[in-house]
């Protein structure tokens, strides 16, 4: 079963020409490991500082190794001090299934 989610931070004043160069960076690696399937950042129209990631994985296992890839590893260290927030919030989300007409 895929598993989907979206983290979301808000980047200190200052530290916004280094953020958008780590994700970037992130971004590239992440959409190149196997079991990903989106990962697609985003900032807030009324807050370029405020990051909205959705990410969706292949399966659990496929999560639990892009967490423990060593660019995501690297990503999250260095980002702790670069934002305001602690870390990341995750939000995790279940599909609503569609219905017919």
């Amino acid at each position: 079963m895929p598993v989907a989610l979206y983290a979301e931070f808000t980047v200190k004043a200052g530290s916004e020409d280094r953020v958008a160069e780590m994700m970037a960076e992130l971004t590239a690696r992440v959409r190149g490991e196997s079991g990903n399937i989106v990962f697609d950042p985003h900032t807030r129209r009324e807050n370029p500082n405020a990051y909205f990631v959705y990410e969706i994985y292949r399966d659990e296992e496929a999560f639990r190794a892009h967490i423990a890839a060593d660019h995501s590893k690297a990503f999250n260290a260095e980002l702790g001090a670069l934002i305001e927030e602690d870390g990341s919030e995750l939000s995790w989300l279940t599909p609503v299934a569609a219905t017919e007409p």
